[in-house]
């Protein structure tokens, strides 16, 4: 049984255009803090209605990539029931569908086990609201 739980708010803008924002790094100084070179679990939790939370490569085109694949699967246009804020902002609610708001990471010997290129994201297309909170909690 774990006896360590702690969990904090990351804070990101990500501004007015659609992003992959890559959170690893602070990922990494929150465990460094929290873990204490401990194994366990971290969740990552974006509490917002139109953002997500991806593991991905990044820096080499997938994140471009990405944003590619949802703008062919869910198109800014009028299609969409759930209407209020800039054109086509119904697909954002859509998206936690497809990516979705959370994930649960390894922690081995208080680091982020992840492979090569793998990195863990912020996927936001929400161009309506800028900034965002990611909860970080750490099990271990």
């Amino acid at each position: 049984m774990s006896d360590v739980f702690t969990t904090r708010i990351l804070r990101v803008t990500t501004g007015s255009d659609e992003t992959v924002s890559d959170l690893t790094r602070d990922i990494q100084l929150f465990l460094d803090e929290a873990a204490h070179g401990r194994n366990g679990l971290l969740n990552v939790f974006v509490p917002h209605a139109t953002a997500g939370i991806a593991v991905i490569e990044t820096g080499a085109g997938s994140d471009d990539d990405l944003l590619a694949t949802l703008h062919t699967l869910l198109p800014a246009d009028d299609r969409w029931q759930h209407r209020h804020g800039s054109r086509g902002h119904g697909r954002d609610h859509v998206l936690p569908a497809l990516v979705p708001p959370h994930a649960t990471l390894p922690v081995v010997g208080g680091r982020l086990e992840l492979g090569t290129w793998q990195s863990v994201c912020l996927v936001d297309t929400n161009k309506d609201n800028p900034d965002r909170q990611v909860r970080l909690s750490f099990l271990g």
